[in-house]
């Protein structure tokens, strides 16, 4: 950020200090007269806003200031000061947020119905855009991240969604990263959590395993039993060889 942006100008604070300071001497001066009492009750008043011009940011907390609604500037962590009544500030958490999208059903390309759910890892990188561009920018990535997994998962069929769970979910952060540019938003990354079936899908998925290892385990026994038969084979012509 430029310094600009970054401006910790104390100029409301000293204004009223001084604003104070003035009407004090001015009552000091004018004792016992009865307008002494009127620039002490003005001293006095000067002196109320004075909390009002200064606010702290945490340290991972930035804030805008607006000036009669109208964005003036960025602060960042610390001290800051702006004018009461006319400026007023919005903060924002700048650290890595989690947000989990909840189950959904979704169809997959080859038409079987499954429950997914993620979590979302974002970050505000741009305060401005995230307060003035939406307006609760939080909800509105998870609300995007959910319609967006729904998507991508009903693009690509259950097998590859078992087998490249990964890949999937980095190209939903990549989509939504590219959704929400305009948001002052990072999606640091996507995780895919449960990829649930249902019963009869996975009743299915177990009778294929069953047999998959039963296929493999008769083809070990056959290999098996051919290498000893290849063996006794040798053996014999050895025996038969010696013979003669």
């Amino acid at each position: 950020m430029s310094k600009q942006e970054y401006s910790r100008s104390p100029a409301p604070f000293l204004f009223f200090i001084l604003l104070s300071v003035v009407f004090l001497v001015l009552a000091l001066t004018n004792y016992p007269d009865p307008t002494a009492f009127i620039y002490g009750l003005l001293a006095a008043l000067s002196m109320f806003p004075l909390p009002m011009t200064v606010a702290i940011n945490k340290e991972w907390e930035e804030a805008i200031i607006l000036r009669f609604g109208k964005f003036q500037r960025l602060v960042g962590p610390g001290f800051f000061f702006k004018w009461p009544y006319i400026e007023t500030f919005l903060k924002q958490d700048k650290r890595i947020i989690t947000l989990d999208i909840s189950r959904q059903e979704v169809m997959t390309k080859d038409n079987i119905s499954v429950t997914v759910d993620a979590v979302v890892f974002v970050k505000i990188v741009n305060t401005k855009d995230s307060l003035v561009n939406i307006r609760n920018v939080w909800d509105s990535v998870m609300k995007i991240a959910q319609t967006i997994m729904r998507d991508v998962v009903g693009e690509i069929e259950l097998d590859e969604l078992l087998a490249r769970r990964d890949e999937v979910a980095d190209k939903i952060a990549n989509i939504v990263d590219r959704e929400t540019s305009d948001w002052g938003v990072d999606i640091t990354s996507v995780n895919l959590q449960t990829v649930e079936l249902p019963e009869d899908m996975k009743r299915v998925i177990a009778r294929q395993a069953e047999a998959e290892r039963e296929k493999r385990a008769v083809i070990i026994k056959s290999e098996g039993e051919l290498t000893a038969a290849e063996n006794l084979e040798r053996a014999v012509n050895k025996m038969s060889n010696r013979a003669m």
